[in-house]
């Protein structure tokens, strides 16, 4: 399948580089500042342009436009955070090269089956400058880089954690499945008196009710939601129940595709989540075979000719009927399985190299292979059995790593970027209107 260039970058901006039509800002005869961030400045060039991707990623959608004045408003919130980051990526001397920009840009034409050059003519032809591509690409990347160094490296999960949650009901029941979710927000300050949060529950149950007669999702999140990704139309991406926090882990097993939950008192306001696919729940099957070999290297004192001749006599002492292990023990020069008789035991073939694998994969159980040469010399090998192993509960640990490292994750990001933005200086200048 096609790999859209938002599993990358920011959708807002990707839907506009492939998807929208011209968007490329043309030069004002004037500008102006629209935000004062700590020591550097938003301009109104900067938020327009920005506006139009998000415009035309919503037509392409094929959802609602919502007010002008409401997206000015989330669009400057958005370029408040990132520019909040670049400033701290910038005093904390991270630097893209250009060497890992390209590579990120390579990277992005791959996955949409393009080359580079490709790339550029599609940029083109949407009007769009490829220099301002890679700029955004610069961007996203020392973002990326930034929430890794003062989020990210933080997060720790032990062994305990992992056990103590496969062993829990969520996790046993949670970790089948994952969910494709969007959400909406409607915050509570921090601080917030009862009137507030009965302000804040009303408007969200409005939003519910909306919801339920019909009215479309990505707009009331873009028009409505104070999340990091309300721009995308609340869309959260791929998440295991057991990241979400509570009452929510358990409410999707309860959701049919399509559905959205009432909405939910948090600690940051009133959420509502909308399922929009579900995957998962299949046993992990690996191949396993079981295999010994014995492996003569070339060296100084021993010729590449010779270490081939060698192997070819030993292949020939074993096709002869002499015992395979009795002569790994006395030539192989393998040191981890020569003193078991050349037996590596039942293996994951994904781990061991291509030619290895591959002299492997046609020979069958119980037959010797003729010599074969990899980069560590000359082998014969025998497969012993061929075996289909059930590494669920593999699977199933390293799943409840991910899950609870972006548990931490998300909720320490969230609380990170609040905490930015509320020490920043900020000062908005938009016109009254657009506010």
């Amino acid at each position: 399948m096609k790999t859209k260039l938002t599993d990358c970058l920011r959708p807002v901006f990707l839907g506009a580089l492939l998807l929208a039509g011209s968007a490329h800002a043309q030069v004002q005869p004037l500008d102006s500042i629209v935000a004062t961030v700590d020591n550097d400045v938003i301009m109104r060039s900067q938020l327009d342009q920005r506006v139009r991707e998000v415009e035309q990623t919503i037509r392409k959608r094929g959802g609602e436009q919502p007010p002008v004045g409401v997206l000015d408003q989330q669009v400057l919130e958005r370029l408040i955070i990132e520019n909040l980051q670049l400033q701290i990526g910038e005093r904390s001397g991270i630097r893209i090269t250009d060497e890992e920009l390209n590579q990120a840009i390579a990277t992005i034409a791959q996955r949409n089956n393009m080359s580079v050059a490709q790339f550029q003519a599609a940029l083109a032809r949407d009007g769009l400058s490829y220099n301002d591509a890679r700029e955004q690409v610069r961007r996203e990347m020392i973002i990326s880089r930034v929430r890794q160094r003062r989020v990210a490296e933080r997060i720790q999960v032990s062994e305990q954690e992992v056990k103590n949650f496969l062993a829990s009901d969520l996790g046993k029941m949670q970790l089948s499945e994952e969910y494709h979710l969007a959400n909406i927000l409607i915050p509570t300050p921090e601080s917030a008196n009862a009137a507030a949060i009965q302000e804040a529950a009303g408007k969200a149950q409005q939003v519910y009710t909306q919801l339920k007669s019909g009215a479309d999702f990505n707009r009331l999140a873009i028009s409505s939601s104070s999340s990091e990704n309300a721009l995308e139309g609340g869309d959260m991406g791929w998440r295991k129940a057991a990241q979400l926090p509570p009452p929510f882990d358990r409410l999707l097993g309860t959701l049919a595709v399509g559905d959205v939950t009432q909405p939910v008192r948090t600690p940051g306001g009133f959420i509502i989540l909308k399922l929009l696919e579900k995957r998962g729940g299949e046993a992990v099957v690996r191949e396993e075979v079981h295999v010994r070999h014995i492996l003569v290297k070339p060296s100084e004192i021993r010729s590449e000719a010779k270490t081939e001749d060698l192997i070819n006599k030993l292949y020939a002492r074993i096709q002869d009927g002499e015992d395979f292990a009795t002569l790994a023990k006395s030539f192989s020069e393998d040191p981890g399985s020569a003193l078991n008789g050349g037996d590596l035991n039942w293996i994951d073939p994904s781990v061991l190299v291509p030619e290895f694998r591959e002299v492997m994969a046609a020979t069958p159980v119980n037959t010797i292979s003729k010599p074969f040469k990899t980069q560590f010399g000359w082998h014969v090998l025998e497969v012993l059995g061929r075996r289909a192993t059930d590494s669920t509960e593999q699977a199933r640990e390293q799943q409840a790593m991910t899950v609870l490292r972006n548990r931490k994750y998300d909720e320490e990001l969230q609380t990170w970027l609040r905490q930015i933005r509320d020490e920043a200086y900020v000062e908005t200048k938009l016109a009254p209107a657009a506010q």
